[in-house]
């Protein structure tokens, strides 16, 4: 939601207004410029002054990897690449508990971490992350998150042909495998009548033969990554830092 939508939204939230506060649940992040342990309250409490809320139901750390402090959101050298920080992700964990323990946020979570990342946050933790929010494309096989699916993977004939037997769109189809393996999914569209059709998904379910077929289209490749072109070829902008999430496979 960008800010103009979100203000417009948030507007309508509060005491004599449409929503009340508790009837609506509040996600924002920290960014990686913020894991300084220092820099860790500052953050979240510029973000509550810019949603208009005294509290977030939730605040996710937005990546493992920190970036160098800052007002910048993405710091660079001279060549273009990212000036990071050693600032380690445990760290900035524990200050964020400490914004739990003030009343500024309900919860905690993480965002794009790897298993083996979010179970070192747990083995230290006093208030133990709620979620940890990765992206979903549905021919990847990971774990629940946004999803977003790639244009390319929904115009597969054989997807296609699926859709056509069950009368519905691929994304639609896609939305039911996802629902039928236990993934709760957070379509990710700006159009109102793929909204409507995002919601159509109860009403049919996929024989379990067609759950096996719609398994086997894997890629096994990760699409939301940001990626830079070095010596003619598209790499991970990200990999060589410390805390890279994606060279564990899950």
């Amino acid at each position: 939601m960008n800010r103009r939508w979100e203000r417009l939204w948030l507007s309508e939230v509060g005491p004599g207004k449409a929503l009340r506060r508790e009837e609506v649940f509040i996600t924002s992040k920290l960014w990686n410029t913020k894991h300084d342990p220092e820099d860790v309250e500052e953050a979240c409490r510029t973000s509550l002054a810019h949603l208009g809320l005294s509290y977030l139901d939730l605040y996710l750390m937005h990546w493992p990897m920190a970036f160098q402090r800052g007002k910048e959101l993405m710091p660079r050298r001279e060549d273009g690449s990212i000036r990071y920080s050693d600032t380690h992700y445990r760290d900035t964990w524990a200050a964020m508990e400490k914004l739990v323990d003030n009343g500024l946020v309900k919860a905690i979570g993480l965002s794009n971490f790897n298993a083996r990342q979010t179970d070192d946050i747990i083995s230290m933790a006093r208030h133990a992350p709620v979620v940890n929010q990765p992206t979903v494309l549905w021919a990847v096989g990971t774990d629940p998150g946004p999803l977003q699916m790639n244009q390319s993977l929904l115009e597969d004939p054989r997807l296609g042909a699926i859709a056509q037997r069950y009368r519905k769109t691929p994304a639609q189809v896609i939305l039911r495998w996802h629902v039928q393996r236990g993934v709760v999914c957070i379509p990710k569209s700006v159009t109102p009548s793929r909204i409507q059709q995002n919601l159509q998904v109860f009403d049919f379910s996929l024989s379990e033969d067609d759950m096996k077929l719609i398994g086997s289209f894997s890629r096994n490749e990760r699409f939301i990554v940001p990626a830079v072109e070095r010596d003619g070829k598209r790499v991970w902008r990200d990999a060589e830092h410390p805390h890279f999430p994606f060279h564990d496979p899950y």
